[in-house]
């Protein structure tokens, strides 16, 4: 799932792989992030965020990362 940063406070990192907000991979501008978790369900911190775009699958999310926003 894509974030805005201004919302990464509103992450429950023990529902998410990451870490914590320093462990986020952020666009070139730094105004977007992703997260990641296992399973089908999406963890009710992601859910609740306002700004999130996707799911995405890894295959999905490749091609987005190596656009000029991410890389």
């Amino acid at each position: 799932m894509i974030l805005n940063v201004l919302e990464v406070d509103s992450l429950d990192f023990k529902e998410i792989l990451e870490t914590s907000p320093e462990s986020l991979r952020k666009s070139i501008n730094g105004d977007k992030t992703f997260v990641k978790w296992q399973g089908e369900k999406i963890p009710n911190s992601v859910s609740n965020l306002m700004s999130k775009t996707g799911p995405y699958s890894y295959e999905e999310m490749i091609p987005i990362l190596s656009s000029r926003e991410w890389s």
